[in-house]
């Protein structure tokens, strides 16, 4: 049985593993101990209080009951950009006119923004190849949102979610060649292993305050602006199902597309109902739904069959002691998306 649950200290080597199975990208999961060491620290101490806002970070990994084994991780930055500089592009427009030579040009431009300081971050979704099946994508996607639903008072209005860009299996982004590389004379997988580790002042320090003219770069890097890497695209779509949406922002490194929603707009966060545990067998035809218990310290989410018009959860022994709660406890539900369902 998949269970979300959040990390401990034992799953270091797991995440460790994970890492080396990202193929590159994927900044805030880079595949170096003492990083990762230190990110389940500060979310262990995120869950004990002993952080302030501004450094308040959660991560969760997907685990098999049977085992407890890590196979995933996602994660949510409470509030992104108080401590260190949160940076991306914003994709806008310049005019050049003159009325005495009737020309009018309107060009698209890239302009360094903080515009999302203080959001909350969805972050860290990776799940290993091996377990993309069925719904264990979506388990590990929408879990947080259950979390956030649950003790909404810890998460700020709006939610960001910067998606991976593109970039082939050698590591080479087109977005970096033309962009990132005059101004950073180093590799795009150094500067994103430099940013994943926490080392951000070189991007303040170097990069242009001016806008950049879109037209000046090469066609291959015009073309991902705004566009996810291929083995992104599931993610985007079950964050584009729940509500989310591109408004103009990319990455500064890849020019991957920055989505964001309201917090109360989230559908599973909206949608969602409490209900109760009771003991009992499920019938396999009822809708799949993502089940949650509300113990913010010992916090689980699997996905089980609910008849959410009967107002109860029936689950059996072994379900109950994965989610880690009794019968007659409340439990946050919400059904998944129509389209993932007939998936």
């Amino acid at each position: 049985m998949m269970v979300i649950r959040p990390v401990e200290r034992d799953d270091l080597a797991q995440l460790m593993a994970l890492a080396g199975k990202t193929g590159g990208g994927l900044t805030s999961l880079p595949a170096d101990s003492e990083t990762l060491k230190a990110r389940i620290e500060r979310a262990i101490a995120t869950w004990q209080d002993a952080l302030p806002r501004a450094e308040q970070g959660y991560v969760f990994v997907l685990a098999d009951s049977a085992d407890n084994r890590a196979v995933g991780i996602c994660a949510i930055e409470v509030a992104v950009g108080l401590q260190d500089p949160w940076y991306n592009f914003r994709v806008g427009t310049q005019v050049h006119a003159s009325k005495e030579l009737n020309v009018y040009a309107s060009l698209p431009t890239l302009s360094l923004s903080n515009d999302h300081t203080g959001s909350s971050e969805l972050c860290t979704l990776f799940l290993d190849p091996d377990y993309r099946d069925g719904k264990n994508g979506h388990l590990l996607s929408k879990s947080r949102f259950l979390f956030m639903a649950n003790f909404r008072e810890r998460f700020t209005q709006h939610v960001v979610a910067e998606m991976r860009g593109v970039s082939d299996e050698n590591g080479h982004s087109p977005f970096w060649d033309s962009v990132g590389s005059h101004f950073f004379s180093m590799a795009f997988r150094q500067a994103d292993f430099l940013s994943g580790t926490g080392q951000k002042a070189f991007i303040a320090e170097l990069m242009p305050k001016h806008p950049l003219y879109i037209h000046y770069l090469s066609e291959a890097a015009q073309k991902v602006i705004g566009e996810v890497h291929p083995k992104t695209v599931p993610a985007r779509a079950v964050l584009e199902a729940e509500g989310f949406r591109y408004q103009n922002y990319v990455d500064i490194f890849d020019g991957g597309p920055t989505l964001e929603c309201e917090i109360d707009r989230i559908r599973a966060i909206r949608k969602s109902r409490v209900l109760q545990a009771v003991a009992g067998e499920a019938d396999a035809h009822w809708p799949l739904c993502l089940v949650a218990n509300c113990d913010y310290h010992r916090f689980r989410v699997t996905l089980l069959p609910v008849d959410m018009a009967s107002g109860d959860v029936r689950m059996n022994e072994s379900q109950r002691a994965a989610l880690c709660c009794e019968y007659g406890d409340a439990l946050r539900v919400v059904t998944l998306c129509r389209e993932e369902k007939q998936a």
